[in-house]
């Protein structure tokens, strides 16, 4: 049976340039740039709480970058380095090199190398600290929304909820809604151009990890604001739309979580610059309400409506 330096050499040791000492020493060494502050951020996801048990490993090794580089795009950070813990249960071969394929795809399409780590027999676990650059000064964060400030989010919502919802039979998709919402559960893509771009344009943003209204809730208590949404601009994907009336469809749009898109605030003159953005990077930016100075939170409906009390997201307690 290998051991754990045998897995590491073999399935997450890669050359490092952007670090003046990578992977096979006590700790790594590393030098940010000049005028720049880092932006740290640790996820651990845990088999049958965060990922189904039978996910891909390519796609599991997508999603464990994927979930810390979508903490980078919310502060607009550039991404440079990471570790990568894992808690295994066996030491499968055919697994870890799936596995370690998907993160380093990702890995390299983002410019991330992989520093450090540790590896561990226990049931399967995997843990990722990032880190980031970002001008000293500029990162978006969750405590500057603003009354007044209009409020966007990015691609679109419940994809990911409906595809589990769909895998754990609670309804059925056709094959191509099917498709399209597991891509959205399995292999989210983390919107970090879009982070990079919104500085400068959006005052306080937040990743949708945890559901739209739980995420926009720490944004709002953060900044000391309200919120008013209008439940019939939310984004969804074809096969939401039409369980929209539905108690369980506004669910999976408001609290489903896993949709990994950016919720963030902007004043009404970045408007025009947003349009031009929305077309620079073929990634859809739809306003769906505005920042008030009342504290709370309002859904309301196409009618203007308050929706009843709904679920606000995932509870990693619950």
């Amino acid at each position: 049976m290998p051991s754990e330096f045998d897995l590491i050499a073999r399935h997450f040791t890669r050359p490092c340039p952007g670090a003046t000492l990578g992977v096979g020493d006590d700790a790594a060494l590393l030098r940010p740039a000049p005028g720049m502050d880092l932006a740290v951020s640790t996820d651990m996801l845990v088999s049958g709480r965060h990922f189904l048990p039978d996910t891909d490993p390519r796609r599991l090794g997508h999603k464990t970058l994927a979930v810390n580089l979508s903490d980078l795009a919310a502060m607009g950070a550039i991404p440079r380095w990471a570790t990568l813990a894992l808690a295994l249960p066996q030491a499968d071969e055919a697994w870890l090199a799936a596995f370690s394929a998907g993160f380093f795809d990702l890995a390299a399409h983002h410019g991330v190398d992989l520093v450090g780590g540790d590896t561990t027999r226990g049931p399967l676990a995997l843990s990722v600290t990032i880190l980031g650059e970002v001008e000293s000064g500029r990162a978006l964060r969750r405590d500057a929304a603003r009354a007044g400030d209009e409020l966007w989010v990015s691609g679109e919502l419940g994809g990911a909820a409906l595809g589990l919802m769909h895998v754990q039979g609670a309804l059925h998709l056709n094959a191509e809604h099917a498709r399209a919402c597991l891509a959205r559960l399995e292999a989210p893509q983390p919107r970090v151009a879009l982070g990079r771009a919104l500085i400068g344009l959006a005052r306080a943003a937040i990743d949708v990890s945890d559901g739209l209204l739980a995420d926009l809730g720490h944004i709002l208590e953060r900044s000391g604001v309200g919120a008013e949404l209008a439940l019939e601009r939310l984004p969804v994907p074809a096969a939401l739309s039409p369980l929209m009336a539905q108690e369980a469809g506004r669910a999976c749009a408001l609290a489903g979580g896993d949709d990994y898109e950016l919720c963030f605030t902007a004043p009404v003159s970045a408007r025009e610059a947003l349009a031009e953005l929305e077309a620079e990077l073929g990634l859809r930016l739809t306003r769906i309400g505005q920042i008030t100075a009342t504290a709370g939170l309002t859904v309301r409906d196409g009618e203007g409506r308050p929706l009843p009390t709904l679920r606000q997201g995932y509870d990693h307690f619950g």
